[in-house]
């Protein structure tokens, strides 16, 4: 059956093309992880440990706070373009991918359309704008990541506050800009050196399809990256009780609204964790039968996440 008598009978199945596409993909993941052949993107460990807001903040909103134990994440965003959000988490993600990969604290790109490709969106005018104002977003937002002994001391000393670029030459006012192929040589991005630096030490290797194909949807693809960087970090035969509530649960780390019940979250998490469990099957991750912890387990010999070593 040729693929487009398949495509005719898809709505009598009950199984649209967008479904349908989705299916490929995660066939396609099973499939290179099998043979171990995965595509790896990098990631920062403070996005892992803490996320950004998943929705557009209010517009007089310029600190976002989220806690990890006892580590703090603060952002404070620039006054005339406000926190990073949503897809904006993809700019770090390709930015330490892109350092990773050419080794060096100031990455060349050919035009900002070239995340488009990398992550499977659109490389149309409103994609193009809105990776554009990410840009903005995030390089003109200061963060924190560290403990609470260093957040007390910083508030002093102002010493462990960073930038993530120390500065951007991105050429986005060309006439045809998403279509543009211009030379590496036009676009330069320079890492700040703490920012590289925390790169270097502890970057996080996860699936780039998987990251693509969890694109625009922030929540699973937060819930994505920790699950492989925390159930990494364990130890077989000894699994982790992650509360859900409280100064440490995993409310406060991802980049959630505030629920108001603690149902609510319950269930938003259940919908994220079966996604995920879509894409990674053997994701070693329950919700505990009385709903207050996210029973983990080792993964260290999951396809998913051995590919090389995370540190």
């Amino acid at each position: 059956m040729s693929f487009a008598s398949v495509q005719s009978v898809l709505p009598a199945l009950g199984i649209t093309k967008q479904r349908l596409k989705k299916l490929e993909a995660i066939c396609l993941v099973r499939e290179e992880r099998r043979n171990g052949k995965q595509q790896l993107a990098y990631h920062s460990r403070p996005f892992i440990l803490c996320g950004i807001p998943l929705r557009r903040p209010p517009a007089h909103q310029l600190t976002h706070t989220r806690r990890n134990g006892k580590f703090t994440l603060d952002i404070v965003g620039h006054p005339r373009y406000g926190l990073p959000f949503g897809q904006d988490r993809l700019i770090p993600v390709w930015v330490a991918t892109l350092a990773v990969l050419q080794r060096s604290r100031v990455v060349r790109f050919r035009s900002p359309s070239q995340m488009l490709d990398y992550f499977d969106l659109p490389k149309n005018g409103h994609h193009y704008h809105r990776i554009v104002q990410g840009f903005q977003r995030i390089f003109g937002a200061t963060i924190f990541f560290g403990t609470e002994e260093q957040r007390q001391k910083a508030a002093i000393l102002d010493a462990a506050r960073f930038h993530f670029f120390d500065r951007m030459n991105i050429w986005y006012n060309r006439e045809d800009p998403v279509n543009s192929n211009g030379d590496e040589s036009d676009n330069t991005i320079a890492l700040s050196e703490a920012f590289h630096n925390e790169i270097d030490r502890h970057k996080i290797p996860i699936e780039h399809r998987v990251v693509a194909a969890l694109a625009n949807a922030p929540g699973i693809l937060d819930l994505y990256v920790w699950l492989v960087w925390r159930s990494w970090s364990l130890e077989a035969g000894r699994p982790a009780r992650v509360p859900l509530f409280g100064t440490t649960g995993l409310a406060q780390q991802q980049g959630t609204k505030e629920y108001s019940r603690e149902r609510d979250f319950r269930q938003k998490l259940a919908k994220w964790l079966r996604e995920v469990k879509a894409w990674w099957p053997d994701c070693p991750a329950v919700a505990s039968p009385d709903g207050q912890f996210l029973m983990l387990s080792s993964a260290r010999n999951s396809s998913a996440i051995n590919t090389t070593r995370i540190t």
